[in-house]
């Protein structure tokens, strides 16, 4: 959602500067270690939070990185979530068990980073405009939708997390919730200003601006999702949820 699509399409690397980790197979040369900005790839989450935080000593950005590619490639050699150890991860990445069980507790933790490594960043809402920002929320949806139809490896990773129902529960918590929390955050704010009606529920309210979207992106993938679908959403519902009284009745 996901300035709104810089992330988009690209793997965000996760951790920070290295002291101590082995130096991973897959990231070693003779250049210098890969910096914490993404590389290319198809496609949205943004890792916008590190992975198992703990303390001790700094994190390695090469071997995160290399570990989340790592769990890519073997995804996209055929490879089943189910089917993947933390013993074959490290082996592919270069690394051993121990730097993967620094950072992860277990391969679910792993795995949700490599979610949040394919996903796109949230736009900021700038707080000037409600019907703005929630523009900017739904474009990013439709982008996200874009990028998920154009990417094999992203719809892979998302077929095997849907797959696992505890995977995909708390997938929705660390990433979902998230979206949901700044889109009620909008609407409470048009609420306190007048720009949305304040007796009906925010989450129902949440659910009528971003459920055309999710339809199309994830429910009827042969519909399109052409340039302009967010501003007609949240224009057609707006119209609907105007305080009474406003002139827009």
């Amino acid at each position: 959602m996901n300035g709104v699509v810089e992330g988009e399409g690209k793997r965000a690397p996760v951790g920070g500067p290295a002291a101590g980790d082995e130096v991973p197979a897959l990231a070693a040369s003779s250049a210098p270690a890969p910096s914490a900005s993404p590389s290319p790839s198809p496609s949205l989450a943004p890792a916008s939070s590190p992975p198992c935080e703990r303390r001790g000593r700094p994190r390695s950005a090469a071997a995160d990185t290399a570990i989340i590619e790592a769990v890519l490639h073997l995804i996209e050699e055929g490879a089943a979530i189910a089917e993947l150890s933390m013993e074959r991860i490290a082996r592919v990445a270069g690394v051993g068990k121990a730097t993967l069980y620094r950072r992860w507790p277990g391969k679910d933790a792993l795995m949700l980073d490599v979610m949040r490594s394919l996903e796109a960043d949230l736009p900021t809402p700038s707080g000037k405009s409600v019907r703005d920002d929630l523009v900017a929320l739904l474009e990013a949806l439709r982008r996200s939708g874009l990028a998920k139809r154009d990417s094999a490896l992203l719809r892979t990773v998302l077929s095997h997390v849907k797959g696992s129902p505890a995977l995909w529960r708390e997938y929705h918590d660390a990433v979902v919730r998230r979206r949901r929390e700044v889109l009620h955050a909008v609407l409470r704010r048009g609420m306190a200003t007048g720009e949305v009606r304040a007796d009906r529920d925010v989450e129902v309210l949440g659910d009528l601006f971003v459920g055309p979207m999710l339809v199309r992106a994830m429910f009827q993938e042969w519909r399109e999702l052409p340039e302009g679908l967010a501003e007609e959403i949240v224009d057609t519902v707006l119209g609907g949820v105007r305080p009474r009284g406003s002139g827009a009745d």
